[in-house]
């Protein structure tokens, strides 16, 4: 007997931000008949392995550097003792509670949560087949949209690669190594190396330029990489890269790394023994599994999905978004297009034409201190308008939290902003800034630039007193 087919208005494969917000447009907002289909856990790479256990952890890190720093206001502690495990099981049971939250604003909205893998028959007909082993059955829509995010890759080529760890698995260590080492020079590399640094944990991160997070503005590289060495994280700047990864010792349990032990053979033949190591090289379109090759569906040269600037791939009624479309890598851009696709194909006629701009679209590094950007680097904006037609306006200081600390150390903690303004009109076209309290700050910020203020705009608005962001508003 033929498989039974399930016919809905709109098909999401995926229950992470991107997938749930297009769900949730089209069955909240225009009452579209819409199935979520979610192979993992509800809510995606953010609030499982991402943005949400690694803020939080961030904050737990945060309170250890707090406290350091209280000593020099005059408050008096012991050498910090702390619980990581007992923040693990905290961090841990926020997770489920939004799981639960994702499920129940799906049931509210009348979507059905089918927990399964999908797999392309044909171009708008997928099987299912349930994750509890039930029996595996058709679903058949006009419009389908390809949610499935990304995933953490390790190294091809290396022998014993399979010994190290990626950013999924950093979040179940429940009991911190003495040592760990970081590969790759991105956001997680960064983000994971600071906090474990600031916790006590000897890191090392393995970079093979002379800065880390190049995608950045050459300020934010050269002044956070600095100061990452001061902090003491060892930073291998240029390094030759790992040949052969030995495992001396295995964990008894993945949670508990202190007595795993590692030796990293170095292409240049020099050695490093370790408790952890975790590859933060990049991740890959999660098409796996998918049955893209049944489907005449267009991929690029890195295997993400091609789509246009309406979410379009190149067959009518199939849509990409997210990670796995390798656009702008992030929660919220993956929210804002799942929404806007949503008004476009169940809207009313006036969103016939929504689509995500993706240009100046603001982030932040969860880094030791925070740094943000929008718009344009400097090389960038160069580039694009030519040296001539470019100002830049920048400054470096010491935040007023740290004016109690002794001056050698004060020194040490670096505030610096950058505005990049295309002349006549000095328009912001890049915005760049590093220091405490710039992620809060950054999404402010972000309006402006995004709306396209120009430096005079800026000079208009009287500054908050005293605070680090007024020295956006009164740069000379």
């Amino acid at each position: 007997m033929a498989p039974v087919t399930k016919q809905y208005d709109y098909i999401v494969i995926g229950g992470g931000s991107g997938g749930s917000g297009a769900a949730r447009r089209a069955s909240g907002w225009y009452g579209a008949k819409t199935a979520i289909i979610d192979a993992g856990v509800s809510g995606g790479c953010c609030v499982n392995v991402g943005c949400v256990p690694k803020k939080m952890t961030w904050n737990f890190a945060s309170i250890a550097e707090a406290m350091k720093a209280g000593k020099h206001y005059g408050y008096k502690f012991g050498e910090p003792d702390f619980d990581f495990t007992s923040f693990v099981e905290k961090r841990d049971a926020r997770i489920k509670v939004l799981n639960g939250a994702y499920e129940n604003n799906w049931a509210k909205e009348g979507i059905d949560l089918i927990h399964g893998t999908a797999t392309f028959i044909s171009e708008h007909e997928m099987e299912v087949k349930p994750k509890d082993g039930g029996e595996a059955f058709r679903i058949t829509a006009p419009h389908i949209t390809i949610a499935t995010g990304s995933y953490p890759t390790k190294p091809e080529g290396i022998k014993g690669s399979e010994y190290g760890i990626t950013s999924d698995e950093y979040f179940s260590i429940k009991h911190l190594p003495k040592k760990m080492v970081f590969v790759g020079g991105g956001y997680i590399a960064v983000e994971l190396a600071g906090v474990m640094n600031a916790i006590g944990v000897e890191s090392h991160i393995f970079i093979r330029h002379n800065t880390f997070l190049r995608k950045f503005d050459p300020m934010l590289q050269e002044t956070l990489t600095k100061h990452y060495e001061e902090l003491g994280v060892h930073v291998h700047r240029n390094h030759p890269g790992i040949k052969e990864v030995i495992q001396v010792k295995a964990a008894k349990d993945e949670s508990d790394p202190r007595e795993k032990e590692l030796k990293l053979i170095m292409n240049d033949g020099s050695e490093m023994v370790t408790n952890e190591l975790l590859w933060a090289i990049g991740r890959g379109a999660e098409t796996r599994g998918l049955g893209l090759e049944n489907i005449p569906i267009k991929l690029d040269e890195t295997g993400h999905i091609v789509v246009d600037k309406y979410q379009n791939t190149n067959i009518d009624g199939i849509y990409s978004l997210g990670d796995v479309s390798g656009q702008v890598e992030l929660t919220p851009v993956a929210i804002a297009a799942g929404r806007l696709l949503g008004n476009r194909l169940f809207g009313p006629p006036e969103h016939k034409d929504d689509h995500l701009d993706y240009e100046r679209i603001p982030s932040v590094v969860f880094s030791h201190p925070e740094c943000g950007a929008t718009g344009l680097t400097e090389p960038q904006a160069i580039e694009k308008y030519g040296k001539e037609n470019i100002k830049i306006y920048q400054t470096k200081f010491s935040a007023m939290y740290y004016d109690v600390f002794p001056p050698e150390e004060k020194k040490k903690e670096p505030t610096q902003f950058k505005l990049v303004c295309k002349l006549p009109e000095e328009e912001i076209v890049g915005l760049h800034i590093l220091g405490k309290g710039c992620d809060e700050m950054m999404q402010g910020f972000g309006v402006a630039v995004k709306m396209r203020a120009t430096k005079k705009d800026f000079d208009s608005c009287v500054a908050i007193h005293p605070t680090s962001a007024e020295e956006l508003v009164t740069m000379r």
